[in-house]
Order: C-alpha cells, then sequence, then structure tokens
C-alpha cells in the first residue's frame, strides 16, 4: 500500500476528478506552470493541458467571478486561492454570488465549485498567510465548509467536494501537507455523507472536538493524558458546515465533558457554535461547562510568536484538566 502525504492526496483527487469528469477545470494563481506554491496541482497542467489547467492574473476577485460564470455554463470550476488571507477581496464573489446563485435562480443554477484555500497556521509565514477562515464562511448561507486532517481524508474529501452541486469551501491545513499516511486512494470505501464527523479516538472522561491541523496534536493530547490514565475521545469535526450535530451529541453525551479546539481567535469564533450546539444537545448530561481553546484575539503573527498563538499541548491539557476537576456548587 503507498504511503502519501497530504500534498499527493490531493493531487491524485485532482488528478482522477479530471479523468472522471472533462467538466473539472483547476486554476488559480501559479497552478499551472509552477503547480501551486505547495505543488498541489503539479503535473495536472502537463497531463489534461492549459485548457483544463491554467493560470490566472493576480486577482482573487477575477479568480471567483470567473468560476461563478464558468459553472453557471455548466462546468465544475476548482479554483485555487494561494493563502486564506488572500481570499479577502474574493469575499464579495463568494458572498453575493457562489453562495446565493442557486437560491437567486430559483434553482435553476447550480454553484459545483470547489474553492480550494492553503489555511491555518504552523509553517511560521508572514502576515495574512495563516488565516481561519472557517467561521467567515461557516456563516454564509448557500456555502458547505470542510477541512481535511489526513491524506485519506483529504483524497475522499475532495473528491466529495469536486462531486457536490453545491459550493464548497475545501480548508486545506497547510502543516499537514508533508504528513504521511498508508493508504490506496484506488480501493473503494464507505465515504461518509456530507456533515459528517469521524471519531479519530474512543475515550470515556471527556471529548476534544477539533479539525484540519488541530485533530493530530488532540491526538498528542490524548497519548499524554492515557499515562496519568484520562482517556480522552478525539472527535475530528469535518465538516464546519454543516455539522455533524448528531455525532457531536453522541460523543459528548458519552464523554460528559467537552473541549473545543481550533486556530481561529476565541470571540465569534466557530468553538462558539460548537458549543451551543452541545449544550442544546446535552445540557442534562454535561458535568462540565464546554471549554474553548483558540488562538488569541489579536492577528495571528509570523515566525516564532506563531507558536505562543497556537493552541499548544500545554493549553490543551489545561482546559482537559480543569473540564475534569469542575464541581457543582
Amino acid at each position: 500500500m503507498p504511503e502519501l502525504s497530504l500534498q499527493k492526496a490531493l493531487n491524485l483527487a485532482l488528478q482522477h476528478a479530471c479523468e472522471d469528469d472533462d467538466r473539472v477545470l483547476i486554476f488559480g494563481e501559479d497552478v499551472g506552470t509552477l503547480g501551486g506554491v505547495f505543488r498541489v496541482t503539479d503535473g495536472l497542467r502537463a497531463k489534461f493541458g492549459e485548457d483544463r489547467v491554467f493560470d490566472t492574473p493576480l486577482a482573487e476577485s477575477a479568480i471567483m467571478g470567473m468560476a461563478v460564470g464558468l459553472a453557471m455554463h455548466g462546468w465544475r470550476p476548482v479554483p485555487e486561492i494561494q493563502f486564506d488571507g488572500f481570499s479577502y477581496p474574493a469575499v464579495d464573489q463568494i458572498v453575493n454570488q457562489m453562495a446565493r446563485m442557486h437560491y437567486r435562480s430559483r434553482g435553476v443554477l447550480n454553484m459545483p465549485i470547489t474553492l480550494r484555500l492553503p489555511s491555518f497556521g504552523g509553517i511560521r509565514a508572514p502576515e495574512h498567510h495563516s488565516e481561519s477562515l472557517e467561521a467567515l464562511f461557516a456563516h454564509v448561507p448557500g456555502l458547505k465548509v470542510v477541512s481535511p486532517s489526513t491524506p485519506s481524508e483529504g483524497y475522499h474529501l475532495l473528491r466529495q467536494a469536486i462531486a457536490d452541486p453545491d459550493p464548497v469551501i475545501f480548508l486545506e491545513p497547510k502543516p499537514r501537507y508533508w504528513q504521511r499516511e498508508s493508504f490506496d486512494p484506488t480501493e473503494p470505501v464507505e465515504v461518509l455523507p456530507p456533515g459528517t464527523s469521524r471519531v479519530v479516538r474512543e475515550g470515556k472522561h471527556a471529548t476534544l472536538i477539533a479539525w484540519g491541523a488541530m485533530v493530530a496534536r488532540c491526538e498528542q493530547v490524548a497519548e499524554l493524558a492515557a499515562e496519568d490514565g484520562v482517556e480522552l475521545e478525539v472527535l475530528d469535526l469535518r465538516w464546519l458546515k454543516p455539522i455533524d450535530t448528531d455525532g457531536l451529541a453522541a460523543s459528548v453525551a458519552k464523554t460528559r465533558r467537552a473541549v473545543v479546539i481550533h486556530e481561529a481567535p476565541l470571540t465569534a469564533g466557530l468553538g462558539g457554535e460548537v458549543s451551543a450546539l452541545i449544550t442544546e444537545r446535552c445540557f442534562g448530561d454535561l458535568r462540565a461547562p464546554v471549554q474553548r481553546v483558540t488562538g488569541y484575539d489579536v492577528p495571528v503573527p509570523s515566525g516564532e510568536l506563531e507558536e505562543q498563538y497556537l493552541p499548544s499541548v500545554d493549553r490543551i491539557l489545561t482546559a482537559v484538566q480543569t473540564t475534569l476537576e469542575y464541581r457543582r456548587g
């Protein structure tokens, strides 16, 4: 069984999508000749030609405007914006066109667009290169939002996103591009429907809820906690819109304690929505308030300071300790 990195798994997903459907188009800044900043599209232009894999001007609003027009005419665009923070100039097209066109046309026009966004921190990049925009996009009606945590998840979720008739924001965790995993993308597997979470590790004392690169960090925390006899369940949310409310509730109802971890700032982050869902569904089961471990309410710092910003193993362990020690008055 081959060992693939997330970068290579995504590359294969794009390759197989192009082979299976002639309507799939891949485009963005430097995705053609260069193969993308992270080489996710490497070799695709040579394989499928410049009519299907092509470079665009350095204009994110134009990239997304073109994607909307192509989708209206029956294509399945897969645009890439080089870094998450570069998507701000395209918010008008994403929110007012891509997300609304199906509704505005009373169901006549589908928007099968998959916007690939290298996302989150962890690579010590400059400003605007390490944003966490899941809450922004999840708030917009009409958009689906998903983030893989492993190479196999990346392959299957990207294939699923491209085949979806609705617009999908595909958030790729940059520090996990080089993570490797043994799996065969040609092997048939059961593909869970959109809006389905995944229990990565079974536990009974508390549930850690995360997505993207933070899933691996939560697995580290669970390993350390196990040395002290604490069994933590790790839930990979996967789909951030729609959220798997049933799966979320089932895990927390079992462990009766929850810690939500994400890289975005605390205020109005997606962790607040997850916490509200847990409270609504599991209020009678909870033995402690939901804890959140997040980034801070400041711009993501670059360089060495980034590690002080991102949720660390120690900060997550402290939150676990807080929820385990909580006693109702």
